[in-house]
């Protein structure tokens, strides 16, 4: 059976998910791949202080706004993250050869944030990988209909899970 092209990073640890993204596809762009998509970075200790960083131009995009100690509300920043939404767009238009979106999270369970483009992506057959944390495996399972492959947050995993993909061609 062939492996799908649609992966997920299944974590535990935020940080440690993040950073294996951002380090893989680092490695595939040094290697000549076509990588396109978005990372999260958090520049400092504050949540406010992380950003998505487009892979190709390096255009950080501030995902959180201050709302003040007492706010109760979401505070991923709305404006950014459509802003942010063109990076994916680019990719589909690009043909990439993998895309990389840095979080199926709360908002895309909900069919908000990335997720368009998520599915933009998956529809034409662009390999496509992004994080996902525990709590949102079953949702993330149904939006791609169980056609994604599940994988540890492991280089070695993600290294031959794009090797397969990349044999097809």
């Amino acid at each position: 059976m062939p492996v799908p092209a649609i992966a997920a990073i299944v974590h535990a640890d935020r940080r440690a998910a993040d950073k294996l993204l951002d380090d893989f596809a680092a490695h595939l762009m040094r290697a000549g791949h076509k990588v396109h998509g978005l990372v999260q970075r958090r520049l400092g200790g504050e949540k406010t202080t992380t950003v998505l960083a487009d892979l190709q131009t390096g255009r950080q995009y501030a995902l959180f706004q201050m709302l003040g100690g007492g706010s109760q509300s979401c505070s991923v920043d709305a404006g950014e993250l459509a802003a942010a939404s063109q990076v994916l767009r680019r990719a589909l238009d690009e043909r990439a050869d993998l895309a990389i979106a840095n979080r199926f999270g709360a908002l895309e369970a909900e069919g908000g944030g990335l997720a368009a483009e998520m599915l933009a992506l998956m529809a034409e057959g662009i390999p496509f990988i992004t994080v996902v944390a525990d709590e949102h495996l079953p949702a993330w399972r149904r939006f791609t209909g169980d056609a994604a492959i599940d994988l540890p947050a492991e280089r070695i995993a993600l290294d031959k899970w794009f090797a397969e993909i990349s044999a097809k061609d």
